[in-house]
């Protein structure tokens, strides 16, 4: 571990109990504001209660390593010799992505063979991108960290271009008040899980020396979990909402013309 200023071990610090309350809040959120939906929605603020829960359960583990990991010597902070559990970060992912996958899909309400088939190929892709790029993260050699790097670009690379695809897709299908909502969470995805690659290069490529690296690497990967978890998952709850409305709108249109609605 790289030795920090008191500002730099400070600003990790807060991020990573900003992360924890973030979280956490969401989980309570994202589970209560279930019942403001249909139930055919509900299974996607399901799963983003799930994804939240699990994040502030692995950033609390992550907050307390990093307390362990360093301690204050002469106005600075140097190794300890407890080692980083960085681990649990992917450990995190690894539940987390495929869960994230599966809860836009949820909230689609794509047909159930779509469904399947779609949850099954980028929850395998996401296994494979987190799989290969932990050796890149632990790995001291520069070289090896580039490899890994590249290697899980390639899954990475697939879920976005496939979740771009099946969403621009999806936009015809969704009522008029949805389609907006469901384009701008396309360029969420893009936004949000490109922090990812880019916090990783700052590590791999030794970024202003060790210590800025690693404050750059934490501080990354914490923003792009609230974001990519919390705030995808506030994008979800809108849509819900948004559908459900709908949902209700044509029910109450097709009562008053004597029209049947569509079997769901």
């Amino acid at each position: 571990m790289p030795e920090l200023s008191a500002t730099q071990y400070e600003i990790v610090y807060a991020f990573l109990s900003l992360t924890i309350a973030t979280m956490g809040a969401s989980a309570v959120f994202f589970l209560l504001g279930r019942s403001q939906v249909a139930p055919k929605y509900r299974p996607a603020l399901l799963l983003s209660g799930i994804v939240v829960g699990i994040a502030c359960y692995h950033y609390a583990r992550i907050f307390f390593s990093w307390q362990e990991a360093y301690e204050l010597v002469n106005g600075a902070y140097v190794a300890s010799g407890v080692p980083f559990l960085d681990s649990y970060r992917y450990a995190d992912w690894l539940l987390t992505v495929p869960l994230l996958v599966a809860e836009l899909i949820a909230v689609l309400a794509l047909p159930k063979g779509q469904s399947r088939s779609l949850i099954a190929r980028l929850a395998f892709a996401s296994v494979l991108m987190i799989a290969t790029g932990y050796p890149g993260e632990v790995a001291t050699d520069p070289m090896t960290k580039h490899i890994w790097g590249w290697v899980s670009t390639v899954p990475f690379a697939y879920i976005l271009y496939t979740l771009w695809v099946e969403l621009s897709r999806a936009i015809e299908r969704q009522p008029a008040a949805v389609k907006s909502l469901v384009s701008n969470i396309r360029l969420l995805l893009l936004a949000t899980w490109g922090v990812y690659p880019l916090a990783y290069l700052a590590s791999a490529l030794g970024i202003g020396g060790g210590a800025i690296a690693e404050v750059t690497l934490q501080v990354g990967y914490s923003v792009a979990d609230i974001t990519a978890k919390a705030g995808f998952g506030l994008m979800i709850y809108q849509i819900a909402v948004t559908k459900t409305a709908a949902d209700r709108e044509g029910l109450a249109t097709a009562a008053t013309t004597g029209e049947l609605a569509p079997a769901e």
